[in-house]
């Protein structure tokens, strides 16, 4: 069985926070049930890379300062941690506010850096995956995730923020090796997962992302914070409530795949309690149409067919460059703040521009198949 708590919290006052994240915790029989006094826990935030908070890209401070203090009061030693794709973590962890929450409770805010390879786990589909070795080292870990759309997985909340501890711009490398195939990439975020085991999830959603996420949509008040063991039911629940299809969403896909009980909703035990009923759905959320999964079978020439292509807007360009650092592919030139691209594979480029001067076009074939879809 699953259990899931759906908190009403509408705005991001610290006291308010300090009593939702509270609350969260003791609905699973308190902060005691899950940390030990001296143990050191890692808050995974999502630090994707470096931007203003008012973006609503990353988890607000407020969330990952109310944790801290919580395990901070059973005697534990938590500590601040992610990796971003290409900025310097001094400059992303400071633009997200992490850095001050560090400072004022006296903990540490690392980056997520010296890669070593995740112990093998009986069923996954990738092996030699690595990770930081301070992932490795924590007695325990508490994933602090983002609601956010995602252009390439569709939506990226409490699972897909366990990507953040590949290190660095190995991260770039798996989106370049698994590529196109989008339930393949999802394969890998499961065996990520379900690899590290966090110990609890709590999903800030006070204020997420809906568009090009996850760093150029628009911010959308989704009013919720939740809280579970099972980070994967989790989102397939919030996948109904977002207003989207969960044969589009390709961690579903690849959970169904495999057989796990998580993706057989109807018949799955799942307990649902807090502010928010299962059968709500958030009005006018605008989910990304990057591929239509739901017509055609993985068929390698009619995943390049169908996946959109990245396009570039010379006017929003402000020439720094940041798309053709991260392309592992070497897919795209820079010059003059112009971008020249080979082909469209993995979409980093879209996924780090910090001023949105990049977009996707739906192939010709994907409009086709979305009018009969719709």
């Amino acid at each position: 069985m699953s259990r899931i708590l759906f908190i009403k919290q509408e705005n991001y006052n610290q006291s308010e926070i300090d009593d939702a994240v509270k609350r969260a915790f003791n609905h699973f029989g308190g902060v005691k049930n899950f940390i030990n006094k001296g143990e050191r826990v890692l808050l995974k935030v999502n630090l994707v890379a470096g931007h203003d908070i008012k973006r609503r890209v990353t988890t607000d401070p407020s969330i990952v300062r109310a944790v801290a203090k919580l395990i901070l009061d059973v005697g534990a030693v938590p500590f601040i941690a992610d990796s971003p794709g290409i900025d310097s973590f001094k400059n992303a962890a400071e633009k997200a506010g992490f850095f001050d929450v560090a400072n004022e409770l006296g903990i540490e805010c690392r980056e997520l850096t010296e890669p070593v390879e995740l112990p093998q786990r009986e069923g996954a589909d990738f092996h030699k995956i690595q990770v930081s070795k301070y992932v490795l080292e924590a007695d325990k870990i508490i994933n602090l995730a983002k609601l956010k759309t995602h252009g390439q997985m569709y939506l990226t909340m409490g699972v897909k923020n366990l990507f953040g501890c590949v290190p660095g711009r190995l991260k770039a490398g798996w989106h370049y090796n698994v590529g196109l195939n989008r339930e393949k990439f999802a394969s890998l975020l499961l065996d990520i997962y379900l690899g590290i085991k966090p110990t609890f999830t709590i999903l800030d959603g006070v204020i997420g992302m809906h568009g090009d996420g996850p760093t150029s949509g628009e911010p959308y008040n989704f009013g919720i914070i939740g809280a579970c063991v099972d980070a994967l039911s989790m989102d397939f629940m919030l996948c109904r409530m977002l207003g989207a299809k969960l044969e589009d969403y390709p961690l579903y896909m690849a959970a169904k795949k495999r057989n796990m009980p998580q993706s057989e909703l109807e018949n799955y035990n799942i307990e649902i309690d807090g502010d928010f009923s299962p059968e709500y759905i958030f009005p006018d959320v605008k989910i990304p149409k990057t591929r239509s999964m739901r017509l055609l079978p993985n068929i390698p020439f009619l995943d390049r067919l169908m996946t959109s292509k990245p396009v570039h807007i010379p006017g929003l360009c402000i020439g720094c460059g940041r798309c053709a650092a991260v392309c592992a592919a070497g897919a795209l030139k820079h010059e003059n703040k112009h971008l020249y691209f080979d082909y469209g594979r993995c979409y980093c480029c879209h996924e780090m521009c910090p001023v949105k001067a990049i977009e996707f076009k739906e192939s010709r074939l994907v409009k086709l198949v979305n009018l009969f879809v719709r």
